[in-house]
């Protein structure tokens, strides 16, 4: 029997490569560089189904089909780089990978969260330049954690994972944002559940910005959240406070983000994620107070192999015309 032809639009860790090509004719990206859209489109004329990441322009490569492709399996959670509406008419089915990222990326954030509160980019760059002069009592004093309040937007799998880390690890207050303002899932009984297990508190957007001492990110990008922290939303947050982004960079104003950062308004940001990936303005670099990581959330050989392989299974119930285990949407 033929096997389903699948392309791999990045190089993907070796035991879910090898996974893939025991069920598929498997095509790789042997230069592991972003595919252009005429690259993206010959991929569409050829493939049965595409595993493609957040970086490749589907928006783009999608219009002008039909296409042979009938399935896109998403390499991550976010699929605000897919036209799901044009997927949809051209009867594609789009899958993510929502699960398997979770821990990694609460990690990283947490992380984050440290490295900004602790000014620990700043120390880590003055020792490798060769300007640390030894230890001194006020040098580079950060902030503590304890007893501080930690706000997230977008209370789903990631929000809650980084509130259970910095409640019980650090013994931060937690408040969230509520789905009406800024587009996040609707309560579950999962959401209502850690609350009541971390003492968390649903709050508006307002309240939430200007009571936390830290806020961290965790809304996608979609039509309600592109450019929700912009100028107006960041004057309101409390002075000295911090901005954690590990979710997608345009949910943020990253000109207003500078400015803010510039006047002191805002302590510090660290940052995972950014508007126009790689690219990200010299400006915001330049800032001492910035820790600047390369969209590292998810970046462990565990988390990016569970991550493949539950692509491959979405792959391998499509094509045995079983329902696949995550849909984003179905053509």
């Amino acid at each position: 029997m033929t096997k389903p032809i699948v392309v791999l639009t990045r190089r993907l860790p070796d035991e879910v490569e090898r996974a893939a090509a025991e069920h598929f004719d498997l095509r790789r990206n042997v230069d592991d560089r972003p595919m252009t859209v005429p690259e993206l489109q010959q991929a569409l004329r050829e493939a049965d189904g595409i595993v493609c990441t957040l970086g490749d322009p589907l928006k783009e490569a999608l219009t002008g089909g039909p296409w042979r492709t009938r399935i896109l399996a998403n390499f991550g959670a976010g699929t605000d780089h897919i036209d799901l509406e044009t997927a949809r008419a051209l009867g594609m089915i789009v899958t993510n990978t929502p699960g398997a990222l979770t821990d990694a990326t609460a990690d990283l954030a947490m992380a984050l969260i440290l490295m900004a509160t602790r000014r620990l980019g700043e120390g880590e760059r003055e020792v490798r330049a060769g300007e640390w002069s030894g230890w001194r009592p006020t040098h580079l004093l950060g902030n503590s954690l304890q007893g501080k309040t930690l706000g997230i937007i977008g209370f789903g799998r990631i929000g809650q994972a980084t509130a259970r880390r910095a409640r019980l690890g650090f013994g931060m207050n937690i408040i969230y944002a509520g789905r009406n303002e800024v587009g996040v899932p609707r309560r579950s009984t999962t959401t209502d559940t850690t609350s009541l297990a971390l003492d968390a508190k649903a709050v508006g957007l307002a309240e939430l910005l200007g009571k936390s001492d830290v806020i961290s990110l965790h809304t996608p990008a979609t039509p309600d959240t592109i450019g929700m922290l912009g100028a107006e939303r960041l004057r309101l947050m409390k002075k000295g406070s911090y901005l954690i982004n590990t979710s997608r960079g345009s949910v943020v104003d990253e000109t207003a983000l500078i400015e803010a950062l510039k006047s002191g308004h805002l302590a510090g940001a660290g940052l995972d994620v950014y508007t126009r990936e790689p690219s990200i303005p010299a400006e915001l670099l330049a800032l001492k107070n910035v820790v600047a990581l390369p969209h590292l959330g998810s970046a462990t050989i565990e988390t990016r192999t569970a991550m493949g392989m539950r692509a491959v299974v979405n792959l391998g119930a499509y094509f045995e015309g079983r329902p696949v285990l995550d849909p984003v949407s179905l053509g």
